[in-house]
């Protein structure tokens, strides 16, 4: 892997029949894509549930505004934190393996991350993934505040969920 080129990250607030938090890792040319309910945390060890979702285009990174509805993903996309991202060893080996370890280099989010793959549920429909920040310099204590309520602001806009809603209208 070329190191000259960083890699894509961004993290998507995303209120559609659910608020959650769209992760997404640049690799292959497109956006590796995980829903997160509860959003990432930056509490060391805390796993947050990331279900896999479709690859989007690389043209969709900094997207914020409203998607119409009957449309895939139709609801209010706010973009909340962008940077790029670097894997440790050989990302899709680790993806295929059920475990990538990177560092992020955001906005909002920094420092060691690992995504793993859960085993797999009778009837489940998508591969249901953890997100757990490692224990790092970046890394918060269980009763900081919450990353999520703390900067709850579009990185591109400054604006809020509410605002771009309101920009739609």
């Amino acid at each position: 892997m070329p190191d000259c080129e960083a890699l894509a990250y961004r993290v998507q607030k995303h209120a559609a029949r659910r608020l959650h938090y769209d992760f997404r890792l640049e690799l292959g040319g497109v956006l590796k894509s995980w829903a997160i309910t509860r959003g990432p945390s930056l509490v060391a060890g805390e796993r947050r549930l990331a279900v896999a979702v479709e690859d989007h285009g690389l043209d969709y990174a900094d997207y914020e505004g409203v998607i119409a509805p009957g449309h895939y993903g139709a609801g209010i996309v706010l973009l909340w934190d962008r940077g790029s991202w670097e894997p440790d060893g050989d990302p899709v080996s680790a993806l295929v393996s059920g475990s990538l370890a990177f560092t992020l280099r955001g906005e909002k989010l920094t420092g060691r991350w690992r995504l793993m793959r859960m085993k797999p549920r009778p009837g489940e429909k998508r591969e249901s993934w953890l997100l757990v920040k490692s224990h790092d310099e970046a890394a918060r204590d269980a009763g900081a505040p919450d990353i999520l309520t703390e900067q709850p602001r579009s990185v591109l806009t400054g604006r809020t969920l509410e605002d771009i809603a309101a920009t739609a209208a």
